[in-house]
């Protein structure tokens, strides 16, 4: 006996309308893209000078998120390919009414000292981790390294640091002329201010400095100076920056002369005392996730109960940029959690020199170079 089958012929589909695959075409590039960019690789510009002369002002790069490990998103609630506002407006682009726990996917590598690093700005506390301002600088201390620098120079670890081939200082240069432009730009110069009765404060390498040096109206080039009064002295007198981190006046640091100071790591136990609040105080209230801190005076409380030692749940870095006497950096607002970390810079793709016209903007030998 023969069993039916019931069967019915398919309806011929409706082919989609023009609009519809210009729709479709979208929305696949832009969950494409999203995935790619949270996931791989994300594009970075360079906004400001504090990674001269190894990343300029008008740099685009690639920076990867493998070589760390991926974060996890945190704040799903997000217009896709933007970071905290609409693109040119101030309008915020998220709504952190949901707050997701974060973790890391395994990566290629730790990060390492002298890596070029992106990360979350850890000073912006009324925004949700991962929406904080990206910065980039270099990670010069690891967790556990000892920080200190003297007269400009870094060590780390009692050792003299690597030097970053275009590590730019500050310097005074005495002249009773106008130096024009196309000196400026022989000698990498990018950044100059006048300064009255003396001649010019830039930003340049030390080995232009010296080539300058044999400049018949160059009169004089003092190395790191800084304004006191109506006078120029040198750095190393009794000038303090009370705004270098942990913002105090007790440590007697500068830009210039700062620390000795431990970057902490994951499994350190610290002594609860005066100093160590002091150094890390910041940490345990903010980036170590503790739901009850408390500090009063010498004394640590958390979840209410005091507490005489305590040890750290992630690693720390201490970055530094480029350009030393023009960098936000390290020395001012302290460690970068690891948490914060978003990825490693890897090559320039595009190069344009805000300054020029036309063609002349791109800086065609930048272009695909590596970053180190």
């Amino acid at each position: 006996m023969k069993i039916p089958f019931f069967s019915k012929k398919k309806a011929s589909r409706k082919p989609k309308s023009k609009v519809r695959e210009w729709v479709d075409a979208i929305v696949f590039a832009v969950i494409a893209a999203t995935i790619i960019r949270w996931a791989t690789l994300e594009a970075f510009t360079i906004p400001t000078p504090s990674m001269e002369g190894t990343l300029l002002v008008g740099d685009f790069l690639f920076v990867s998120k493998l070589h760390y490990g991926t974060r996890t998103p945190k704040t799903p609630l997000q217009i896709p390919l933007t970071h905290r506002r609409i693109w040119g407006t101030e309008i915020p682009s998220y709504l952190d009414w949901i707050q997701l726990p974060q973790y890391r996917l395994p990566g290629f590598t730790d990060v390492k000292r002298n890596d070029v690093v992106v990360f979350n700005y850890p000073e912006e506390l009324e925004y949700p981790l991962d929406l904080r301002e990206h910065y980039i600088k270099r990670c010069v201390g690891v967790p556990g390294d000892v920080v200190r620098v003297e007269n400009a120079e870094l060590y780390i670890n009692s050792e003299p640091a690597l030097v970053p081939e275009d590590v730019q200082f500050s310097y005074a240069i005495k002249t009773s002329e106008m130096i024009r432009d196309r000196v400026w730009d022989k000698y990498e110069i990018s950044e100059s201010q006048m300064i009255p009765g003396y001649g010019y404060m830039v930003q340049a390498k030390p080995e232009m400095i010296e080539e300058m040096r044999a400049l018949s109206f160059v009169d004089d080039i003092i190395f790191s100076p800084t304004q006191k009064g109506n006078d120029l002295v040198s750095v190393d007198s009794t000038e303090v920056e009370p705004q270098t981190y942990p913002k105090t006046p007790e440590t007697h640091w500068n830009k210039d002369f700062y620390g000795p100071i431990t970057v902490p790591e994951e499994g350190q136990t610290i002594a609860i005392n005066h100093e160590n609040l002091l150094m890390y105080g910041e940490l345990l209230r903010y980036y170590e996730h503790l739901e009850d801190v408390k500090i009063d005076g010498n004394q640590l409380f958390i979840d209410g109960k005091q507490v005489t030692e305590y040890t750290f749940s992630q690693n720390y870095y201490f970055m530094m940029g480029d350009n030393r006497h023009n960098s936000w950096d390290s020395r001012y607002w302290g460690f970068v959690p690891e948490d914060h970390v978003v990825g490693k810079a890897l090559f320039i793709w595009m190069s344009i020199d805000p300054e020029q016209s036309f063609l002349s903007k791109i800086r065609w030998s930048r272009l695909f170079s590596g970053i180190e």
